[in-house]
């Protein structure tokens, strides 16, 4: 049986997507299967450190009703411009380009209230309108879950080269990252690995590691599910400042025990995409 009728709408379209991501070196989703668990500020940290090792490196902020990373590198007030009708994205040194759905809010305090249909074009658009220029990498911070928001961005990257899943140490936070996995073996998309986020409280006093939400749990599952273990991200209380000020911890505290942490797992990860 024959396959579908490309139409000129249809092939035009691809030509877009393709013209918006054909620069693109690797393309890394980061996704949880639940929200709270820490996903902006990870994936605006990974994106963050390979920045750091040199790489031109662009952060894609495609969740639609909680788009969190302008606030977290202090760009939230800034303007997108223009070019021959594709939008550039914001600038952030030494070699990150940021975009995200709340560049195209009319002020950081207007909820989204779309339905579904609605929702998937804005996505649609949003992917293909973007002159990302040349890039090493693209961290693409997903919404959370593995709904029709998550189906339609994994099936406009068809070509990225895995998917990273963050957790928390807890059991329904694990149970959760299963249901990612399981979302990525349908939708034929590489698991690079697990990331287990706030695993152990480190005392800025004396240092000792306190297992406030347990710890192992991110690690035994990737165990479990025969995936890479990417490692554990402590619980500091400089992470959550600099979420808060707009500068990542791998840049504000870059001898912290996160900022270790951030720049073994994206040694792996590097290691896993060449």
């Amino acid at each position: 049986m024959a396959g579908p009728l490309l139409t000129e709408e249809s092939i035009q379209e691809e030509t877009k997507l393709q013209d918006a991501l054909g620069h693109i070196k690797h393309i890394i989703i980061v996704m949880s299967g639940k929200g709270g668990v820490g996903k902006s500020t990870v994936s605006s940290n990974l994106a963050a450190t390979l920045a750091m090792q040199g790489n031109e490196v662009g952060i894609m902020d495609v969740d639609i009703t909680g788009p969190n990373i302008p606030k977290m590198f202090g760009v939230e007030d800034e303007q997108l411009h223009v070019e021959n009708e594709r939008l550039i994205p914001v600038t952030v040194p030494p070699s990150l380009k940021i975009m995200s759905m709340a560049f195209l809010l009319p002020d950081k305090d207007s909820p989204i209230m779309w339905r579904g249909p609605v929702k998937m074009g804005a996505i649609k658009q949003f992917i293909e309108d973007v002159n990302w220029g040349d890039l090493d990498y693209l961290v693409v911070d997903m919404p959370p879950g593995t709904g029709d928001e998550a189906l339609s961005i994994v099936q406009l990257m068809p070509k990225a080269d895995g998917m990273v899943i963050v957790t928390t140490p807890q059991d329904v936070a694990l149970l959760d990252s299963r249901k990612s996995l399981r979302f990525g073996a349908e939708t034929r998309i590489p698991i690079i690995g697990i990331i287990e986020n706030m695993s152990g409280f480190v005392c800025p006093h004396c240092g000792e590691v306190t297992d406030i939400f347990k710890s192992g749990g991110g690690e035994r599952a990737a165990k479990e599910l025969n995936v890479q273990f990417l490692g554990k991200i402590p619980i500091e209380p400089g992470v959550a400042e600099c979420g808060d000020s707009g500068m990542p911890v791998v840049l504000k505290y870059p001898e912290s025990a996160s900022a270790r942490a951030f720049e073994s797992i994206i040694g792996k990860i590097v290691k896993t995409v060449n």
